[in-house]
C-alpha cells in the first residue's frame, strides 16, 4: 500500500506530458481537415470564376474579368472571405485562355499550440475557349455553307427569325443548283456512329452521306424529341461530291442551331409554329450565337468563327 501511495499523481504527469502531442494530433486531424474543406471551396470558386470569364470572352466581351472572378470566388466559400485575381495579362476575346487564382486565410483551432495560428490557402484554375474543331453532334445532320450564308448574310448569326431548311431534293433554293438534285441541298443525313443517332467528325474531314429521305436507322423519335427547342452544334459543309451511297460532304466548321421544328418520313414530325410540315422534308429554326460547356466538342483558335464557341477547364 505504501508503494501505491507514493505513485499517486503519476497519471497527471503522464497526461501533462502527452497533452502537447495530443493537441498536435488534434491539429492534424481537425485543422488539416478544415484546411482541406476550405481548399475545395476555393478550388470550386476558381473553377467557376475561370469558366465565367471564359464564357464572357467567348461572347467577345471579357467584361470586368477581375470583378467577375472575385464575385464567383466569394459566392463559393462558406464564410464569403476569398480573394481572386487574374494570373498574367488581362484576358481578351482573342487570348483563348484565362487563369484565375483564389486564396483565403484559415484560422486554426488546435495548431496555435504548435505556434501556427493560421494558414494561407491558394488554388487556381485555367479555362480556355475557341470555335469547335471536332466532336460528336447530337443529330446526324449537316447544313451547307451556302444555307448558313443565306440565313446569316455571310456573317455571325444575329437574328432569331425562323427559317425552313429543306431536304436535298425538295429544296428550291440556289444552294442546290438548277437541277434541285445535287447532294448538298439545305441539309443532308450523315452516317451515324454504331448504335447511336450521333455522328463524330472533325474540321476538314470527309463525312459520308446516309442516303435517302428516311431518318438514319440508328435514330429514334426520342432522339429528336430530346432536342425540341434546344440549341445544338451541327456540322457545316463547304463542298460535296459523289452520288447515292458514295455521296460525301467536306466539313468546314460547326454552327449552333436552335431547333424549332422538323418534318421527316414517318413519326418524325414536330413544329412549334407549324410551318415545317406537308409533303416536304425539312428542319425549322435559326442559327444563333452559343457557348457550349459540354465535353462533346474540342476547340481551337484557328477554326472558322460561325457563332459557336466551346469553353472548357484545362487545369
Amino acid at each position: 500500500m505504501q508503494r501505491l501511495k507514493d505513485e499517486r499523481g503519476a497519471v497527471n504527469v503522464v497526461v501533462a506530458l502527452l497533452l502537447v502531442p495530443m493537441l498536435a494530433f488534434g491539429a492534424i486531424t481537425v485543422d488539416v481537415a478544415a484546411m482541406w474543406a476550405e481548399k475545395q471551396q476555393l478550388q470550386t470558386g476558381a473553377d467557376a470564376a475561370a469558366l465565367a470569364v471564359a464564357q464572357d470572352c467567348a461572347r467577345n466581351d471579357c467584361g470586368p474579368a477581375a470583378t467577375t472572378a472575385q464575385s464567383l470566388a466569394e459566392a463559393n466559400i462558406d464564410d464569403g472571405e476569398a480573394t481572386a485575381s487574374i494570373v498574367g495579362p488581362a484576358p481578351s476575346p482573342s487570348s483563348g485562355s484565362v487563369t484565375v487564382q483564389t486564396s483565403g486565410v484559415r484560422e486554426h483551432w488546435f495548431a496555435p499550440v504548435l505556434g501556427i495560428d493560421e494558414s494561407t490557402i491558394t488554388t487556381q484554375a485555367t479555362a480556355s475557349w475557341g470555335a469547335p474543331t471536332g466532336g460528336t453532334a447530337v443529330l446526324p445532320l449537316a447544313f451547307s455553307w451556302c444555307e448558313f450564308q443565306a440565313q446569316t448574310g455571310g456573317g455571325l448569326p444575329s437574328s432569331t427569325t425562323e427559317r425552313t431548311i429543306y431536304f436535298t431534293k425538295s429544296s428550291g433554293t440556289s444552294c442546290t443548283g438548277p437541277s434541285n438534285n445535287l447532294v448538298p441541298g439545305g441539309f443532308g443525313w450523315l452516317t451515324v456512329n454504331a448504335g447511336s443517332c450521333q455522328t463524330t467528325s472533325a474540321i476538314g474531314q470527309v463525312l459520308w452521306s446516309d442516303t435517302g429521305e428516311n431518318v438514319p436507322s440508328g435514330c429514334s423519335t426520342a432522339d429528336f424529341t430530346a432536342v425540341q427547342g434546344d440549341t445544338v452544334l451541327l456540322p457545316i459543309f463547304d463542298s460535296s461530291g459523289g452520288t447515292g451511297s458514295s455521296a460525301w460532304y467536306r466539313l468546314y466548321g460547326y454552327a449552333a442551331f436552335v431547333v424549332t421544328g422538323y418534318h421527316f418520313v414517318g413519326q418524325y414530325s414536330w413544329s412549334a409554329s407549324g410551318t415545317c410540315k406537308g409533303n416536304v422534308r425539312c428542319v425549322q429554326g435559326y442559327f444563333t450565337e452559343f457557348v457550349d460547356l459540354s465535353a462533346d466538342f474540342d476547340h481551337g483558335t484557328s477554326a472558322p468563327q460561325l457563332g459557336a464557341a466551346v469553353v472548357s477547364l484545362t487545369s
